[in-house]
């Protein structure tokens, strides 16, 4: 019974694992409203690639919005970019209601910014949940970081290969202590380059961060399989600084992600904290479950045989080199 039950837990592992492969088809959306003039303004709606279909949500703005033009979508490799003019009356504007028809039956946010001609910006989200947008003339600092808190858990635990590099530590570092000091360290490392990219100090081209992050995660992958046949492990006398030295990197691909959404002008810093703050509490979750999922199994047997124990080892590296390939292949 135990054994077909050790079976079940394997199987759902790699039927949860299949999903990792599509870690960056399942990307927030991004709107924008700009006012040109007084009356008129841009539309850009990026909607993401959907498992590797034309996302199925469709824009629909109020009646008394008028389209100037003809509206053009242009495909990018990871989304479709829909643009158009647009009239809008002065007094249609403030709390006009935007939806997105077919949202609720996914899973993507879609985070929004509104420009207005003084350089003031406003930005709220779409969920699934409430598939619409509210415009709003000013949104006060309690709302932004509400929304950047929420954008950063959404973005970790939908980013399956940032979750791939925390769960592959987590499964090689021994003792409360050095996990304490190896997360920290992941933490610290990834907020630098968060910062520093976001705000411009640091600029790192998005394709082969993704490509070296990929990397990241095959290292690591190797190195449980040396930890489980008891070899010899820099990760495993190290991690802080393995850690720390490819923390540095996943910061790079989380400002890749808010570079897409942007920063509020009016509360750059605040956004920029509560993006951070949301990634970490989303982390710290994701942590506390592996750890309870690993305490259980120990407690249903301590010596599993050593081709069940080496199965995340493989299970992640075959995605890591998964995501390299492809990665690459997409310079």
């Amino acid at each position: 019974m135990k054994f077909r039950l050790r079976r079940i837990l394997l199987l759902l592992f790699c039927l949860g694992a299949a999903g990792q492969a599509l870690a960056h088809e399942l990307q927030p959306s991004s709107f924008e409203l700009r006012q040109l003039t007084p009356e008129r303004y841009e539309i850009t709606w990026r909607a993401p690639v959907y498992y590797r279909k034309p996302h199925p949500a469709q824009l629909q703005l109020p009646d008394n919005w008028q389209t100037v033009g003809k509206p053009t979508v242009t495909q990018l490799s990871d989304a479709a970019l829909h643009r158009r003019l647009v009239e809008i009356p002065p007094d249609a504007i403030d709390g006009a209601v935007i939806r997105f028809i077919g949202l609720e039956a996914t899973i993507t946010d879609v985070f929004a910014r509104f420009k207005w001609l003084d350089g003031s910006e406003t930005t709220t989200i779409a969920r699934p949940s409430q598939p619409w947008l509210e415009v709003v003339a000013q949104r006060n600092a309690w709302q932004v970081a509400r929304d950047y808190t929420l954008l950063g858990i959404d973005h970790i635990l939908s980013g399956f290969d940032h979750l791939a590099f925390v769960l592959a530590l987590l499964l090689i570092v021994r003792g409360a202590r050095r996990l304490l000091i190896t997360v920290t360290s992941f933490t610290v490392a990834h907020s630098i380059t968060l910062a520093a990219a976001t705000l411009g100090v640091l600029w790192v081209p998005g394709p082969p961060v993704e490509a070296v992050i990929a990397l990241s995660i095959l290292f690591l992958a190797s190195e449980m399989v040396k930890v489980n046949r008891g070899l010899p492990s820099l990760t495993a006398r190290n991690p802080w600084i393995v850690a720390f030295a490819f923390g540095l990197l996943h910061g790079f691909g989380f400002a890749g992600a808010l570079g897409d959404i942007g920063l509020p002008q009016n509360e750059i810093a605040l956004a920029l904290l509560m993006f951070n703050v949301g990634v970490e509490l989303g982390q710290l979750l994701f942590i506390t479950v592996i750890l309870v999922i690993v305490a259980i199994s120990r407690r249903m047997r301590s010596d599993w045989p050593a081709w069940l124990r080496q199965a995340p080892a493989y299970g992640i590296g075959s995605f890591a080199a998964f995501w390299l390939i492809e990665r690459v292949a997409g310079f």
